[in-house]
């Protein structure tokens, strides 16, 4: 019985591990709302610009949240501070029919995104870099976002 609960308790150690992430990050958001004044953002050092990568906006949302969709931009800055890429990205949190919520829920009303930001991305050096959001609502306080953050995965392991 003991053998059998040892194993148990490693397979789930083993199934849990992910080769594919590089880095992962995420900034909580106090009062549940994702204020326009607030510009989170994810620092992270490359040391193999060969290598290609696979950046992802994560975002946790309840579903009273009061859109459909969401408008945000990132930015991604290289270590002296110079912008490498920036874009304004549209992405829907509910479905545009049945208004159902999209994305993975683990606890009731929440559910959680990734949203491909950089499909196969090479860094132009080694070094540190920053990526950094901007919601681009129409409303200076966005409620029911809780958390947003940065997910880079290494793109040839699927």
């Amino acid at each position: 019985m003991k053998k059998l609960i040892i194993l148990i308790v490693l397979s789930v150690f083993v199934a849990a591990c992910d080769n594919s992430r590089y880095f992962e990050k995420n900034t909580d958001f106090e009062k549940r709302s994702w204020l326009i004044s607030e510009k989170p953002s994810f620092e992270f050092e490359i040391t193999d610009p060969s290598a290609r990568y696979n950046l992802y906006l994560t975002l946790r949302n309840e579903s009273d949240y009061p859109f459909s969709n969401l408008y945000f931009t990132y930015g991604l800055k290289d270590e002296s501070g110079s912008l490498i890429k920036k874009d304004l990205v549209s992405e829907f949190l509910f479905d545009k029919k049945s208004g159902k919520p999209l994305g993975e829920s683990g606890i009731g009303d929440i559910y959680n995104h990734r949203f491909l930001l950089l499909d196969d991305f090479t860094f132009p050096h080694p070094g540190k870099y920053t990526l950094y959001y901007e919601q681009f609502m129409r409303t200076d306080t966005l409620s029911g976002i809780l958390s947003v953050g940065l997910r880079i995965e290494y793109a040839s392991i699927k």
